[in-house]
């Protein structure tokens, strides 16, 4: 049955060209319009949602031992939805049971069933953007698009890549090997595409979907079942998508245990067990350092990670003052700077910097930014869409703990509606150890470093020794930036470069960017290439001799 596969192929065409080529594409417009997803798409996601809340959620034929669930919205009200929650042992027991048939299937048949599920996920992106603003603290603009279009880009990049990689080889062959005057050794050969095993995809508060897509899309595609662990306070996301794949999976003759979805609670958290349940030969991670490590140091899986790092901006000069400053506070205020990409230190020269305003000193440069701040944070409407909320209450303590840490430049205050806070902003000396870990959420050192040569070293130090996924600069010598491309790339970090328009450093896009370079402890994966897919299978060969 590839039915799936057929009426999606003209697209999977398209994504793998996007792929090899790099320049911009999307089949899912990120655009929050009625006139692309119909003009009572939004009503209907808001009452979709709604609707969910307060009732046990649906999950037909799936593994179901207990109900578990307490989602709050960082904006405010508990969701009261309790989902369906099985042991470690009935979860592992039921994808493993499902495993040979997804294994054994046509490759189209299962690259059609992703691409399907791909499809009606997104005819579901009003409800799934209400369902990740209300698990974490997103404005609904951003969650519409980071949980719905951007995670279905980033799905179908993993697909497309996926089966590139499964099929830029011959299934099977004529083998002949001449052997002189006596006749030639002819074999049939023939390859099968093996999956590793069963996959768990460990979600995190902030992206659930978007950080566990490509993991759970490219495990899909390559034959290996996948046991959703979503974080305890971002369920529903997940859970939708759950619903969605295993609806997609029955239809295309495959079982629906093929995914299956592991809700724990506090204090009976189960990730450990299933992380070093031997049947487990994948793991995708987006979370903590300090989890990481100890998946690194406990599990024999393969293990796609996405961790903690400090992203830095060096700032040596500019020949836009005024832009260089808002493109820097929509990425440090965006929501409230929970974001992977989201910059933490910025390096500025202690004597000051050569601007198209004249020469500025460190504190000048310092209060541009914060001016900045408070100019885009100063309507409440457009403060609360750049904001959003705080996914976790440990950031606000992280906040108030970071306040001695420097000078403080501009504070953070709450603003809007549920739990909230704007960004800090603290001077610092170079070499200050409180800027040398991360600090997940709204805090932002201004580094005083010697100058832009020093900022630069530093920064690209701290991503070589700490992790880092993104990096800026803004100079107007060639020469520095040059150099500073060597040095960012020899860290294992991308570069961005005098960006003050719309585009920010925190941006990644879907067939174009690979998000997180896997070459420094940031992260050990990169969405997406070859490395990402090619581990979550084998190809294994039968041969004979040819039929006479």
């Amino acid at each position: 049955m590839s039915q799936f596969f057929d009426r999606h192929r003209p697209m999977l065409d398209t994504a793998l060209s996007a792929l090899r080529r790099r320049e911009f594409w999307t089949p899912f417009p990120e655009v929050p319009s009625g006139k692309i997803y119909g003009e009572t798409a939004r009503e209907d996601g808001a009452v979709a949602f709604t609707a969910l809340q307060r009732r046990p959620f649906d999950l037909p034929g799936h593994p179901e031992e207990s109900r578990l669930g307490a989602e709050q919205s960082p904006f405010g009200p508990a969701l009261e939805i309790s989902y369906p929650s099985a042991s470690v042992d009935t979860l592992i027991a039921a994808s493993q049971a499902a495993a040979p048939a997804l294994a054994q299937a046509e490759i189209e048949v299962r690259v059609g069933a992703c691409l399907e599920a791909l499809v009606r996920l997104n005819r579901m992106s009003f409800l799934i953007g209400n369902a990740t603003m209300h698990t974490t603290g997103q404005a609904f603009a951003m969650a519409f698009q980071a949980g719905g279009p951007h995670a279905q880009d980033r799905g179908l990049e993993a697909v497309a890549m996926a089966w590139d990689e499964m099929t830029r080889f011959a299934g099977a062959a004529r083998w002949e090997k001449p052997q002189g005057k006596g006749a030639p050794v002819v074999l049939d050969k023939h390859w099968t595409v093996v999956p590793a095993g069963v996959s768990l995809a460990i979600g995190c508060n902030t992206f659930p979907t978007w950080n566990s897509y490509s993991g759970i899309f490219a495990s899909l595609a390559t034959g290996n079942p996948v046991v959703i662990k979503p974080h305890p306070a971002a369920i529903l996301p997940l859970a939708l998508t759950v619903r969605v794949l295993r609806e997609v999976l029955d239809e295309a003759g495959l079982p629906a245990d093929a995914v299956l979805l592991a809700v724990d609670g506090p204090g009976a958290e189960i990730t450990k067990q299933l992380a070093t349940d031997p049947a487990v030969r994948l793991i995708d991670y987006t979370g903590s350092g300090t989890f990481g490590d100890w998946l690194r140091r406990n599990t024999t899986a393969a293990l796609f990670s996405e961790e903690a790092g400090v992203n830095t901006v060096t700032i040596a000069a500019t020949d836009d003052l005024a832009g260089m400053c808002a493109n820097l506070a929509f990425s440090l205020a965006l929501y409230s700077g929970q974001m992977c990409t989201a910059p933490q230190n910025i390096h500025i020269p202690r004597r000051g910097i050569q601007t198209d305003q004249g020469w500025k000193s460190f504190d000048q440069v310092a209060s541009a930014i914060a001016a900045a701040i408070d100019t885009l944070l100063s309507d409440p409407a457009r403060a609360a869409g750049v904001c959003g909320a705080i996914a976790n209450p440990a950031t606000l303590a992280r906040i108030d703990a970071a306040r001695a840490s420097g000078r403080v430049i501009r504070d953070s205050t709450p603003l809007g509606e549920g739990r909230t806070a704007t960004p800090l902003l603290l001077a610092v000396e170079d070499g200050d150890p409180a800027c040398e870990r991360e600090c997940f959420g709204p805090i932002t050192y201004l580094v005083a470093v010697d100058d832009a040569d020093a900022g630069i070293a530093r920064a690209a130090s701290l991503a070589r020794d700490k992790g880092a996924i993104t990096a800026a600069l803004y100079d107007l010598d060639e020469g520095r930036i040059a150099r500073a491309v060597l040095a960012f790339a020899d860290a294992g970090v991308n570069l961005s470069i005098n960006l003050t328009g719309n585009i920010f450093v925190n941006q990644s896009a879907a067939f174009s960017d690979f998000h997180v370079t896997g070459a420094n402890p940031a992260g050990n994966a990169s969405l997406t290439d070859t490395a990402f897919v090619a581990t979550r299978f084998r190809r294994v060969m039968w041969r004979r001799p040819a039929a006479a």
